[in-house]
């Protein structure tokens, strides 16, 4: 995810890793220890709470903080709409992430009932292609979720990860998800981690990715918003300045502006990017943000490498972190801090 607001912070946890879909680029292992009860998760939304107040109340700023729900399947824990309700009692913003599947008429209209902000699922382009890689009799179920949704008054992202797989295939998206109503049609790239290593050759060369994006971004669809947390779609604005600062300013949220909590109570820096930092079963949020070595190189200039250090536009970009990190791994050179494989702007 990237920054879109000057003191937005998130929480993306992944309350499951079980799943009922066997996605080929899914970055996670489908592994894991035991998932974190409803008491360890209200201790988390209390300690969040109680930080972001002190915060305030220290530096005088406001706060958008919101939690991004999602697995595996997050709809696989019997207690999701207690975790839902939960979040959205402490005040905060709460978002679905699912692959659409098991939101039926009943569980649609709870997620509105409760007050989500907004449901992500994710489809990767029309039917053949999004089965080919979520698996045969996908497509179907999950849009059903999606007119649910819609039915029940829910905000509906339609996200791609793109890949050579689909990258052809993005502009019928548009097509769907006009016809289908969606609010939003959003879109990242592969990360070649967890299962989608098996996807490593599939990766967008970034002269493609460079050809995508603008074709993609100046698009003007009636009703329907195109949306990224791609950081290097900010290279592209017209609006960016070369400012060499040393301070992030937006970009990548890594070490910037939230956290991941996984199923066992692991924190990383990303949900992508998976180099545990500690765990909320044992560790206060608040001293991992504060004190973790991997979260202050994040926001170190000094401590990039190749061109990501070089640009100057580092402070509103810094690739994306976890492409670079598992590339990197792929490449047996194991940084988090190495440059973007996938940026097209030229040294």
């Amino acid at each position: 995810m990237a920054i879109t607001h000057s003191f937005d912070f998130f929480v993306q946890w992944h309350l499951t890793e079980r799943c009922n879909l066997r996605c080929k680029h899914c970055y996670q292992t489908g592994s894991g220890g035991q998932e974190i009860s409803l008491s360890e998760v209200h201790a988390v939304v209390s300690e969040v709470a109680e930080m972001l107040a002190e915060w305030e109340n220290r530096y005088g700023i406001v706060f958008s903080p919101s939690f991004n729900i999602t697995g595996g399947e997050p709809f696989l824990r019997h207690d999701i709409f207690e975790i839902l309700r939960l979040i959205t009692s402490r005040g905060f913003d709460a978002y679905l992430l699912s692959n659409g599947v098991l939101i039926d008429r009943e569980r649609a209209q709870k997620i509105s009932d409760i007050g989500v902000r907004g449901v992500q699922v994710s489809i990767e382009g029309p039917e053949k292609v999004h089965e080919m890689i979520r698996g045969r009799s996908s497509f179907s179920p999950a849009m059903r979720g999606v007119q649910h949704l819609l039915d029940a008054g829910v905000t509906v992202t339609l996200n791609v990860t793109l890949s050579d797989i689909n990258a052809d295939h993005f502009m019928e998206m548009i097509e769907l998800s006009s016809s289908a109503g969606v609010q939003r049609l959003g879109f990242s790239r592969l990360v070649p981690s967890g299962r989608g290593t098996g996807l490593f050759q599939n990766m967008l060369r970034k002269e493609r990715v460079k050809e995508l994006y603008e074709s993609i971004l100046p698009l003007k669809v009636k009703g329907l918003e195109i949306v990224t947390g791609d950081p290097i779609v900010g290279q592209m604005s017209p609006n960016v300045t070369e400012d060499n600062g040393s301070v992030p300013t937006g970009g990548c949220a890594a070490g910037v502006s939230g956290v991941t909590i996984l199923q066992d109570g692991t924190i990383t820096p990303c949900r992508r990017l998976s180099i545990p930092i500690g765990n909320v079963r044992r560790d206060s949020l608040r001293e991992v943000w504060a004190t973790s070595k991997v979260l202050m190189k994040l926001r170190d200039r000094q401590s990039y490498t190749g061109k990501c250090r070089r640009c100057h536009r580092w402070a509103s970009c810094r690739g994306c972190r976890a492409i670079a990190y598992a590339y990197s791994c792929m490449m047996r050179k194991e940084s988090f801090l190495s440059e973007d494989p996938q940026c097209f702007i030229e040294d």
